[in-house]
């Protein structure tokens, strides 16, 4: 039964993103009670990563942050100027969508990146201190960069936005951790069903937006195409950049993990409500895309890359055993 769970709703999630982004499109009325849960869900999600996260691995990336500050500088540098270039190179005569593009690439981390990161293997503790590193110096980064690249003024209240990166990430996770701690017999019981719920929450998530985002998304119908083909590979070449970026520093493999989804998922959604209240409804259009195509890019990916570590881990270890008892016959041989 755990095993048909975990296909239907983990394996499966690409698919489930994917219908429930339609559905929420099609039938946005539908969805309405639900359009105030995001944040709901992603505190949820974050809750249940300080329930997993190994303690010891966090005080090890808190000892030695160096890779987190390292790849915080990388994100606000590559993914930057990635969404920069995009976003010149396709919408030059279309102002509005080129500074959605760019405000999707401006803001911090999205909270689905440590949920990617763990579901892959990568370092979840690393992930997270870069998370928040990230949404501490966003506030303050975001205007700014707005205003040089393409003049526009976008007014973010730091402190607003401080309060929600509390309630939505510090404080679930720091609860998360707590109960961890405290109570470790009982929640090694729950640990198994979390990747579940997890994965609810990120199609409620996926529901929400969507359905708010109909009439803009109906209204720029024609230019979805050319939209979701620039959020790709503003989504995949950051994410590429960032696993060299790991190799680059001599980061282990883990590490390049967390480094692959940090540059590659940013918080789309906050970046398709900036754009809706400070720029105009159509420059949300790309974060909105973006959104839907790093859930679902994030989800297919991580599924993948779990279960192919493994077998290369597996295959190496085979290879080091081998390799061993090859020498230790040729040293009996010499004698």
């Amino acid at each position: 039964m755990r095993r048909f769970l975990h296909f239907i709703i983990v394996t499966l999630l690409p698919l489930w993103i994917v219908c429930s982004s339609v559905s929420a499109y099609f039938f946005p009325d539908t969805f309405i009670p639900i359009r105030k849960w995001p944040s709901f869900a992603l505190a949820f999600i974050l809750f249940t990563m300080g329930l997993t996260l190994s303690i010891d691995s966090l005080k090890k990336v808190i000892s030695k942050p160096k890779n987190a500050f390292l790849g915080v500088l990388g994100k606000w540098t590559i993914t930057l100027g990635i969404s920069f270039l995009l976003a010149t190179l396709f919408f030059t005569n279309h102002p509005e969508l080129k500074a959605g593009v760019l405000l999707a690439g401006a803001v911090p981390s999205g909270t689905t990146a440590n949920l990617y990161t763990f579901m892959a293997g990568g370092t979840l503790a690393l992930s997270i201190m870069m998370s928040a590193v990230d949404t501490l110096i966003g506030p303050f980064l975001t205007p700014l960069l707005m205003k040089v690249t393409i003049n526009s003024t976008i007014p973010i209240d730091a402190l607003s936005m401080f309060k929600q990166m509390v309630l939505v990430v510090l404080v679930p996770i720091a609860l998360g951790l707590f109960i961890q701690y405290k109570w470790e017999h009982y929640t090694v019981k729950v640990k198994p069903i979390l990747p579940y719920l997890s994965s609810i929450a990120i199609i409620i998530i996926n529901l929400a937006i969507v359905s708010s985002a109909q009439g803009i998304l109906e209204k720029n119908i024609s230019l979805l195409p050319l939209i979701f083909f620039c959020v790709f590979l503003q989504i995949m070449i950051p994410m590429i950049l960032g696993y060299i970026y790991g190799i680059f520093f001599n980061m282990p493999k883990s590490d390049r993990i967390s480094m692959f989804y940090e540059f590659g998922i940013c918080n789309t959604a906050l970046a398709s409500i900036l754009a809706m209240h400070h720029i105009s409804p159509i420059a949300a259009v790309p974060a909105v895309a973006n959104m839907i195509t790093n859930t679902f890019l994030g989800a297919l990916i991580a599924i993948a890359w779990k279960p192919l570590s493994e077998k290369w881990a597996s295959h190496q270890e085979r290879k080091g055993t081998l390799l061993k008892n090859r020498n230790e016959q040729k040293e009996k041989r010499i004698d």
